[in-house]
Order: structure tokens, then C-alpha cells, then sequence
């Protein structure tokens, strides 16, 4: 069974996930965004006191709320950091990165996570589905109601707005969505309730009216 471990850091209340499989001491860290002092410390005190060893990173993009744990790991367990290449024309990072592409399948700690490309909120932002534990970690892709921003560097509303109809809003309803900010969602409450995808609420003409 999948364990899902939330930690919000930084200022800009950044969602950083812990996933582990029931029984098991490996851990997949999602975005890592706590710096340097007394977020990262008692981060990595956590993990040693949970006796869990961090097999990899991924992240969703490279903003700085969201990876600034991420050389500290790798500098302490020597892990790879999994992220989308095209992040690199827009951001230079201080650790290595390994990259993925679209439908890649990531085997990490037990669990097997699907890649999605989602460029718009940045050139190179991905997400990452569980689809066997019907969870989804989407970054800055999709929140509950809304999507992410677009106007900083690399942003590209046209290309995160075809991402989300395109690649995430045609997934399993009860798919869980697990942002880079805020509560949880899913597929299905996104679909019904997002205002930025509406014509998911717009009637389709080819069914016939029932008298």
C-alpha cells in the first residue's frame, strides 16, 4: 500500500511529498523545497528518525520553492533527481539531474511512476502518476480550481492549458491530484469545478434530450 507523507515548506507554502510502500524503508521524495537552515535539518532529521532512505528525487519543475532540499539530499544519500530536460534552458541548477520524457516508466522504491510532460507553468514541468495507486503529483500543472501561473519565465499559457485538457483531464476520474500548493483534488472534482476547464461542464450536443 502507498504511504503519502506531506511536508509544506518555504514561504511560498510549498508542497513536498514522501512516498514509501507499506513495510518498506526506501522512500521517493517529490520536490523537495525546504533551504537551507531549520526546514532542511529537521527534514532530514525526519527521515533518519523514520529509519527511511531516500531512493530518489523527483521534481516537477526547477522554481526555487521547489527544489531547495534537493542538493543537500543528493550530497547526503547520493540519489538521482529526476526532472524534464527543457527545465535547463530556463534554470540553472547546482546538482545533476537525470531527465525523462513523456510515458517513461520509473521503477524507484517498489513503485512504478508514469512520466506526463506538462510544459506551460515552465518549459520542462512533468508530472508524476501512480496509476495503480490512483495518485498524481502535478507541481504547479493543476491545482484545486485553478491552474498555474504562467507569467514568469519560460511560461507558456497556451501549452499548459493543452497540457491539462489534453494530457491529465482524460485520466481515471478517482485519480487523486496532489499539487505543489494547497489541499488535494481529483480528476473528477477538477473536471466539475475548475473554472479554467470548463467546457468539461458544457453539455454534449450528440446526446439526445430525453422527453
Amino acid at each position: 500500500m502507498l504511504n503519502i507523507r506531506a511536508f509544506v515548506f518555504n514561504a511560498y507554502g510549498e508542497n513536498c511529498y514522501v512516498l514509501t510502500l507499506e513495510g518498506s524503508s526506501q522512500a521517493v521524495i517529490v520536490d523537495p523545497g525546504c533551504g537551507p537552515g531549520a526546514e532542511q535539518e529537521h527534514f532530514l532529521r525526519w527521515l533518519g528518525d523514520q529509519g527511511l532512505r531516500p531512493a530518489a528525487v523527483l521534481l516537477t519543475h526547477a522554481h526555487p520553492d521547489h527544489i531547495g532540499g534537493v542538493k543537500a539530499l543528493q550530497d547526503r544519500y547520493g540519489l538521482p533527481v529526476y526532472m524534464g530536460e527543457e527545465e535547463k534552458t530556463v534554470f540553472k541548477l547546482d546538482f545533476a539531474t537525470t531527465p525523462v520524457e513523456d510515458g517513461q516508466i520509473l521503477e524507484l522504491a517498489g513503485l512504478r511512476v508514469e512520466v506526463i510532460t506538462t510544459p506551460g507553468h515552465t518549459p520542462g514541468g512533468v508530472c508524476y502518476l501512480l496509476r495503480e495507486d490512483k495518485a498524481m503529483f502535478t507541481g504547479d500543472t493543476l491545482f484545486r480550481g485553478t491552474i498555474g501561473r504562467t507569467d514568469l519565465p519560460g511560461g507558456d499559457y497556451d501549452k499548459l492549458i493543452v497540457s491539462v485538457m489534453e494530457k491529465l483531464m482524460g485520466l481515471d476520474a478517482d485519480i487523486e491530484i496532489y499539487p505543489g500548493h494547497g489541499p488535494s483534488s481529483s480528476i473528477s472534482d477538477e473536471r466539475t469545478n475548475n473554472p479554467f476547464l470548463q467546457p468539461f461542464n458544457e453539455p454534449w450536443e450528440g446526446i439526445d434530450s430525453i422527453d
